[in-house]
């Protein structure tokens, strides 16, 4: 079965950064595109970071350009998510998701607060 599993979250102070990683299984990983969301409490869902299934080409949320680094291991099966320089508002559960699949993972909170 589809599997997409995040890890990484945690508290941390603004100007911090976290790794976030995206475990993925039950497909052919390297054929599917792959995306970051987050949500945060009231809020919809915001897109946030997307790759390639290549990895040739990414995209972010203005709100994440120059802070945040999408990127994936084809031959590990894992996506990651580099976010430098967080900010309180990025406070959220982050969750990787695979739309060609209609797949989602169980998402991974972030905190950032002083």
């Amino acid at each position: 079965q589809v599997q997409l599993v995040e890890s990484g979250g945690g508290l941390v102070q603004p100007g911090g950064s976290l790794r976030l990683s995206c475990a993925a299984s039950g497909f052919t990983f390297s054929a599917y595109a792959m995306f970051w969301y987050r949500q945060a409490p009231g809020k919809e869902r915001e897109l946030v970071a997307a790759v390639t299934n290549t990895g040739a080409t990414t995209r972010y949320a203005d709100s994440a350009k120059g802070r945040f680094t999408i990127s994936r291991d084809n031959a590990k099966n894992t996506a990651y998510l580099q976010m430098n320089n967080l900010k309180p508002e990025d406070t959220a559960v982050y969750y990787c998701a695979t739309p060609g699949l209609d797949s989602w993972g169980q998402g991974t909170q972030v905190t950032v607060t002083s």
